[in-house]
């Protein structure tokens, strides 16, 4: 059994929002070690064979399934995550505040506005038109966070220190006790 739990920095917002360049920053400015892992990377390290369309959604909820259980194994074993991540369905918030220490999540929401959004995913070209647009209300729906960043009026190196500058005093109750408590 670890001597500490580790401390998990979750990311929170649609796809092209900038979660994983403030990950990335976010690894450059804390003391302490952290992992930074992300739902991109899970589907990243799966097999490129092709799949027949009727089982993309199972294979996709299986992945992700296996995602949080592994940030909150990293945690448990005593490691800071940053996880990167996008809440698109109910169920994944509900299996996050079932798996994770609340107190032990600060929970982010990187936010920026929806034509910043679309400027980004044309200029990537590696995301399907309109994902982030099909994202943007349910990925913020809970409504509470600890702390949010705005992308498009901050850069990443600026939005990771506010979060490193925010962790020494983080609120009681975290926005993921609220959450579990109902709100």
């Amino acid at each position: 059994m670890p001597e500490r739990r580790g401390l998990i920095i979750f990311l929170n917002g649609t796809s092209s929002s900038g979660k994983s360049s403030i990950a990335t920053e976010l690894l450059n400015v804390l003391d302490e070690p952290y992992f930074h892992m992300s739902a991109d990377m899970f589907h990243a390290i799966r097999s490129r064979r092709e799949f027949p369309a009727h089982r993309l959604d199972e294979i996709l909820h299986r992945t992700w399934h296996g995602f949080h259980r592994a940030v909150a194994g990293m945690a448990a074993a005593g490691n800071n995550v940053v996880m990167d991540h996008v809440l698109s369905a109910d169920w994944r918030l509900t299996d996050c505040l079932d798996l994770f220490d609340p107190r032990d999540v600060v929970f982010v929401g990187v936010r920026c506005p929806l034509a910043e959004l679309e400027r980004r995913e044309r200029e990537r070209g590696d995301r399907p038109g309109g994902l982030a647009a099909r994202q943007l209300k349910q990925a913020h729906a809970q409504g509470v966070y600890d702390i949010e960043c705005d992308t498009s009026r901050a850069d990443p190196a600026q939005c990771a220190r506010r979060i490193r500058d925010f962790l020494p005093d983080r609120p009681s109750p975290t926005a993921f006790e609220r959450l579990r408590a109902g709100g």
